[in-house]
């Protein structure tokens, strides 16, 4: 054969010059380098991270009625606070978000409880508490409000949804007892009347005392 030397040989001298593409199991040897395994890791990693942080958010908002976070106005704890004004007994806050209520109810004298579905939120309220030296009378809890019972506590402060005011309504009746006072914020409860109410606009508070509108049920 003319063209000097096998094919063989040929490929031999092809190597020895660098010409010649790796083979396959070269190949494989390749893609499977250190870099390739620490980048699935960190891709990998991000993704677990992502999902930590992001389930407890999402969690709330999948449930039949959902109660968002929505941080309470300076103005908004101000009118809850003055409408505790005289008022004795422990106080839990449904929904407590990032425990601002709880924490101005603590500074006031109560024993205050609140109650959170979201565990970040729960474990920054008590932080929070910590820094405000009130922990050892504000304390968090992550718990579903339908899995509560209300019946210990004397005032409770809830910033609902107009969708959960009719179930927690009855709820609330069922449990409370007869000295206790609702506070609402934001929206109001159905059928209630209201003793007092407070404020403007989103700031706006309405008082409900149970003996009152317990009192009204019982007239012929």
């Amino acid at each position: 054969m003319e063209g000097g030397g096998t094919l063989p040989e040929a490929l031999k001298e092809e190597r020895k010059l660098g010409h010649i593409l790796p083979t396959s199991s070269e190949a494989s040897s390749v893609k499977r380098s250190p870099w390739g395994f620490l980048l699935t890791g960190i891709v990998g990693g991000a993704l677990v991270a992502v999902y930590a942080v992001a389930t407890p958010f999402i969690t709330p908002a999948l449930r039949k009625i959902c109660l968002p976070f929505v941080p309470a106005t300076s103005k908004q704890i101000e009118n809850v606070v003055k409408m505790l004004r005289c008022r004795r007994g422990p106080l839990v806050d449904i929904g407590s978000g990032d425990g601002r209520i709880v924490i101005a109810a603590a500074k006031e004298g109560f024993s205050a409880v609140g109650y959170e579905l979201n565990p970040w939120l729960v474990w920054y309220s008590r932080y929070r508490a910590w820094q405000e030296g009130v922990h050892g009378s504000a304390r968090f809890y992550i718990s579903d409000l339908w899995k509560v019972t209300f019946s210990p506590y004397s005032n409770v402060v809830i910033f609902g949804v107009p969708q959960m005011m009719p179930q927690l309504e009855k709820k609330l009746e069922l449990e409370l007892e007869d000295d206790a006072r609702v506070i609402a914020c934001r929206f109001p409860f159905p059928h209630w009347i209201p003793d007092h109410v407070t404020g403007e606009g989103i700031d706006t508070v309405w008082v409900y005392d149970v003996s009152t509108f317990r009192g009204r049920e019982k007239r012929p």
